[in-house]
């Protein structure tokens, strides 16, 4: 046997390995730890598949509470993702605080990459990644959730022949999420928390048939996520170059041309939808507001001192008097701003 024919056979084993149980991706935020606590309840111990959960939290946060949750109220061994760890079936794998969870080679994959939509972990690396290497085995699952992590992920799951399955927005506790990939990606399942368990069981047995080749730009974007590309040629190829910066970075942003959901990435691996991009400007402008309202106030009370023994010129008084109409500007902004803000997700 050839050197290439010895390389093909091994490829071809490593993807029967990769393909004789599926993936399941499950994606959420606010409200998640209550979810998937009551979805774990539901499979049984032999559950016939791998699962995989980005959780939105803290990047100073832990997994231990959602570890024991699923733990007590389970019968699936649960566990924190680790670098490079072999994907079992029956497992379930948390993405851990402050990384991003993804697949490769058949192996999860723990990253700091770029922030995908405010978060990381971020929902749409993991689909997208599981999308990549699974294919049509890939059951993806959207949650309770604030914004549209995960409406991305989703579309990309669907192009590449996997199953797509959302929380019916009206049991949810925070129904954006599902809602969001409701209105943009046709999914095949959506359906109450209560009766998912018994979804995903049918699901996992179910045979999905042939393979869907990667379109070129889920490549790409994977590739990106996980670092092998940091380059404008990369996004030029997803998209167009549009007049925003990237609240990560700084740098310009490019406009996604893919599909009916409006995102944008930088060249370094900042991706947002125009939900999230809109929440993180609002979130800089507020942070820019309070840094405006400090340095008049510091100047109001510098000319207040200046004047403090009595001989201020009429010009002090003018100026004290500026920087008040000022401030009360900047407060009555802020007041305005944080009232229709939308929560982190």
């Amino acid at each position: 046997m050839t050197a290439a024919s010895t390389k093909k056979a091994a490829n071809a084993d490593s993807a029967a390995k990769r393909s004789d149980f599926p993936i399941i991706v499950i994606g959420t935020s606010a409200g998640g730890q209550s979810a998937l606590g009551a979805l774990v309840a539901q499979l049984p111990a032999d559950f016939p598949a791998a699962i995989l959960v980005v959780h939105h939290m803290a990047a100073t946060g832990s997994n231990d509470a959602m570890l024991r949750v699923l733990a007590d109220k389970g019968n699936l061994p649960c566990k924190q993702a680790v670098q490079h760890g072999v994907i079992k079936s029956g497992c379930i794998y948390l993405a851990q605080p402050d990384h991003h969870l993804m697949i490769s080679e058949a192996k999860t994959l723990v990253t700091k990459g770029a922030r995908e939509n405010r978060a990381r972990p971020a929902i749409d690396p993991l689909f997208r990644s599981a999308a990549i290497e699974f294919g049509n085995r890939v059951i993806g699952v959207v949650l309770t959730g604030y914004l549209d992590d995960g409406t991305s992920g989703m579309e990309v799951i669907r192009r590449c022949g996997g199953i797509c399955v959302v929380q019916d927005p009206a049991d949810a506790a925070y129904p954006d999420m599902p809602q969001n990939v409701l209105n943009h990606v046709k999914v095949d399942h959506c359906v109450p928390l209560a009766e998912m368990g018994s979804l995903l069981t049918r699901l996992a047995l179910h045979d999905r048939g042939a393979s869907i080749r990667v379109p070129d730009d889920v490549a790409v974007e994977a590739k990106i996520a996980q670092r092998v590309l940091s380059d404008l040629e990369s996004v030029e190829f997803l998209g167009t170059q549009v007049p925003f910066n990237c609240p990560g970075c700084g740098g310009v942003l490019w406009q996604m041309k893919i599909g009916n959901h409006l995102r944008f990435r930088c060249h370094t691996g900042h991706a947002y939808t125009a939900a999230t991009l809109l929440a993180e400007q609002t979130a800089k402008m507020e942070e820019t507001l309070w840094v405006a309202l400090r340095m008049f106030e510091e100047n109001k009370n510098l000319l207040v001192r200046m004047g403090a023994d009595g001989t201020a010129s009429p010009s002090y008084v003018e100026r004290v008097e500026q920087s008040n109409i000022h401030i009360r500007r900047i407060k009555a902004m802020l007041h305005s701003n944080m009232a229709s803000t939308d929560p982190l997700p």
